[in-house]
């Protein structure tokens, strides 16, 4: 078919190409057409002992070389040369139904040099002019040292010498042939074919380069005339070597096996070629040719143009090899051999360098747009598939999801996929960070294909974006005459963060414990809190006023960090009110209702001395702390009540005899303040005298073991007193051990009686904290008292 085969004559080799796009998914074979002998099949013996190369260049397309010496080829006078051969193809591996192309390929070739060599991939072949001049007197020695040998060499049949380091031997040519090797004549010359490290080889390192070396001599005799060849053969099997982005190859300049004489050494002409084809200017393709006296050197950059670069997978990693064939052809002359081509042809193929891809962030905030670019990779790469937060989609699934994926080509001749995925999309993870900022976060895993055996590779990927794009709330509050109100956005309330009153989360059960009301609208939660809740704090408390402050938190729903503070401050009007502050700090307004009315200037508590800090013809108002006063103090259930009361010191008119008369009504207000017992109740502890008592936060409270006299009953009961140093009641302060404590702090106190009556039962009457050891010394504290 068109386009199938191309062919060439390069120097004296034939090149043929077949086009692997017409042989995708088909077999084929090649047939060396014999003029006499048919059809021969190519195999890989017959291929290195004839002269024939079969492999594939770089492209992947397959390549056939043969030396115009080659087993089948028609030669004509040293000058034509004729080859044909069977392609066969097949859609079967057995090669049944198989339609055969011949193919005829023809090269003229005249210009010969008097030894020409030629290294090939399979194999290494000399010929030599017949009419070669007078043996040089260097070859003297070694010569007559194989004239014994000729003696024995047959009439009219040419045979083989092979000089190894295991010594002489003399073969015929078939028997040589046996062994892999091709020997014949031409009209005008001798040429051997001989297989790299055969058992007549020898490796020899000269400039630092393995050579692979056959030296034999070839001899004919008749009845008049002994002719004696010298057709040794030497070619290098390394001299490669890399860099992270260069090739060298390395060949030496002077052979000596092939240069006996090299003081006549004269290097005549170097070229280099890529294939088929001469490279008349290296640098144009960025190529180094050089050479010295003893190095020819070529340097080719990894990825140069004549090369391929491809694709691989090893051990789970990325990377690429690169490809090139080679070839250089040297033309020297000498004393003895007049001039001499070497060819040597290469197909260099660079280690496996890994190559990570890159995951390039070209993100759009702006747009709110992920825009992910991964690369590089070579055009036989593939994306076949991605996962978006670990939800796998094909292609074509990830398009109708509404992901953009493309391909986009870069500079180096190589590719990238782009994705675009937008910010708002459900699979990607978004994280409320710092104040005001959500952080995007994208997992991506690709899976491509690599090379024509579409092997997979997998890829993960994590991009992030950060952006300011959350506004934080402002609350709104107000007032009526009896409830305070804050008005509080919803939006991000629960996802970003949460409402705190104090270190407690303000959710529904304690809005409706503490006695707030709750509702929403479709944009704002409204909470309504009534002066007298739990949590409003007040300001400042004077006669018939209060102002009042309630405070909530915002804080994040994952770290609980405060961003900011709603709060909303009334004053209010109220005529009548108790207050119980956390730290035990009672303060009343009391409102007269008696008839006649009384002086409320009159009015005090248990403790007489308690007399109202304010007052008018109406009220009066009180402030102490429930440690004062004559307060008591009882347990009910898991609440501590204390008790005071509020009453009026009668007027009374001295009379005859008791009792006295007097003309105000009676006036009692009984004043109960509640705490839940489970709950830390602050004591204040004040010294009644200013003027006797310590600085502020200062004060010396002496625990101390003792065993309460109490004579209610005629046995004296063993109770036993203790500080604990927190609320949970496991470490308490050692006996007779001195303990500061601030005003504010709380006092942990455990009373225990150490009674195994039955009958007993712990009353705790009067309670109080002393500066010394002398429990009737002043200043004290009362904790509690009468019970």
């Amino acid at each position: 078919p068109p386009g199938f085969v191309e062919s060439s004559c390069r120097s004296r080799i034939f090149w043929m190409k077949l086009n692997k796009l017409l042989l995708q998914g088909k077999f084929f074979q090649l047939e060396i057409n014999d003029p006499y002998a048919g059809p021969i099949l190519l195999d890989e013996r017959l291929a290195s002992r004839c002269g024939y190369v079969l492999s594939e260049d770089v492209w992947g397309n397959p390549i056939f070389r043969a030396s115009v010496l080659g087993c089948h080829v028609a030669n004509e006078a040293d000058e034509l040369f004729s080859l044909t051969v069977n392609i066969k193809v097949s859609s079967f591996s057995s090669m049944r139904a198989a339609v055969t192309y011949t193919y005829p390929m023809y090269c003229s070739y005249s210009s010969w040099a008097s030894r020409e060599i030629v290294c090939e991939e399979n194999y290494m072949e000399v010929s030599v002019k017949t009419d070669v001049p007078a043996v040089s007197n260097d070859y003297t020695v070694a010569w007559m040292s194989a004239l014994p040998e000729t003696q024995n060499v047959a009439y009219q049949l040419w045979q083989l010498m092979f000089v190894s380091p295991s010594g002489r031997k003399r073969i015929t040519v078939s028997d040589a042939a046996k062994l892999g090797y091709s020997f014949n004549n031409t009209l005008s010359r001798v040429y051997l074919r001989a297989p790299y490290h055969s058992n007549e080889s020898d490796v020899s390192v000269v400039s630092g380069v393995n050579m692979n070396m056959v030296t034999s001599t070839s001899m004919y005799r008749q009845r008049w005339l002994l002719l004696l060849i010298d057709t040794t053969v030497s070619c290098p099997v390394d001299g490669i070597s890399f860099t992270d982005t260069t090739l060298t190859w390395t060949v030496p300049s002077v052979i000596p096996t092939l240069v006996v004489q090299e003081s006549t050494f004269l290097s005549k002409n170097i070229l280099m070629g890529v294939d088929d084809r001469v490279i008349i200017n290296p640098s144009e393709k960025n190529y180094l040719l050089e050479h010295n006296e003893t190095h020819i050197r070529i340097t080719i950059p990894i990825g140069a143009e004549g090369g391929k670069l491809k694709s691989s997978i090893s051990g789970g990693v990325y990377g690429v090899i690169y490809n090139i064939d080679l070839f250089l052809e040297h033309t020297w002359t000498d004393a003895d051999w007049q001039t001499t081509k070497y060819t040597v042809i290469k197909s260099i193929t660079t280690p496996f360098m890994p190559q990570i891809p890159t995951v390039i962030n070209n993100t759009l905030p702006e747009e709110r747009l992920f825009n992910v670019a991964f690369g590089h990779f070579l055009p036989d790469v593939s994306l076949v598939a991605i996962a978006i937060g670990n939800v796998p989609f094909t292609l074509r699934e990830a398009q109708h999801h509404g992901f953009k994926i493309y391909e986009t080509p870069f500079s180096n001749r190589t590719k990238g996929f782009i994705l675009e995925v937008s910010f708002d999309d459900p699979y990607v993870l978004k994280e409320y960070v710092n104040r005001n900022e959500t952080k995007y976060t994208l997992l991506i895993n690709y899976t491509i294909t690599v090379g024509p055996e579409m092997t997979l590779y997998y890829h993960s990927a994590e991009v992030e974006c950060v952006i300011a794009d959350i506004e934080l709330p402002e609350a709104v509050g107000y007032c009526d005459e009896e409830n305070l109100y804050l008005a509080i956005p919803t939006f991000g309330l629960h996802q970003y963060w949460n409402l705190y009153l104090g270190n407690k989360l303000l959710n529904r059960h304690i809005a409706l414990t503490n006695g707030y009301l709750a509702a929403t609208n479709s944009t704002h939660l409204i909470l309504q809190i009534p002066l007298f809740a739990v949590g409003v704090i007040y300001e400042e408390v004077s006669f018939q006023k209060i102002k009042a402050r309630f405070d909530v938190d915002l804080r994040k729903v994952r770290t609980m960090e405060t961003l900011q503070m709603f709060s909303v401050s009334c004053s209010f009007n109220s005529s009548a009110f108790i207050i119980c502050h956390p730290d035990g700090t009672v303060m009343i307004s009391a409102q007269m209702k008696t008839v006649p009315a009384i002086d409320m200037s009159k009015t005090k508590l248990r403790d007489s001395s308690c007399k109202p800090r304010e007052y008018n013809e109406g009220h009066a108002f009180f402030k102490f702390h429930v440690t004062t006063c004559g307060t008591s103090v009882r347990f009910e259930g898991d609440h501590i009540i204390y008790e005071n009361e509020i009453s009026y010191e009668k007027e009374t008119l001295p009379g005859q005899s008791i009792p006295t008369i007097t003309r105000d009504p009676d006036y009692r207000l009984t004043v109960l303040c509640y705490y839940r017992a489970k709950e830390t109740l602050v004591l204040g502890a004040f010294a009644s005298d200013p003027s006797t008592s310590p600085p502020f936060g200062s004060g010396t409270m002496v625990p101390r073991s003792n065993i309460a006299v109490h004579r209610r009953i005629r046995q004296a009961l063993n109770v036993v007193s203790r500080v604990s140093k927190d609320e949970s009641f496991v470490e308490f302060y050692e006996p007779n051990m001195a303990i500061l404590k601030r005003p504010v702090e709380p006092v942990f106190l455990e009373v225990e009686l150490k009674d195994v009556s039955p009958d007993a039962e712990l009353y705790l009457e009067n309670c109080w904290v002393t500066r010394s050891l002398d429990s009737n010394s002043t200043p004290r504290w009362n904790i509690t008292v009468d019970g």
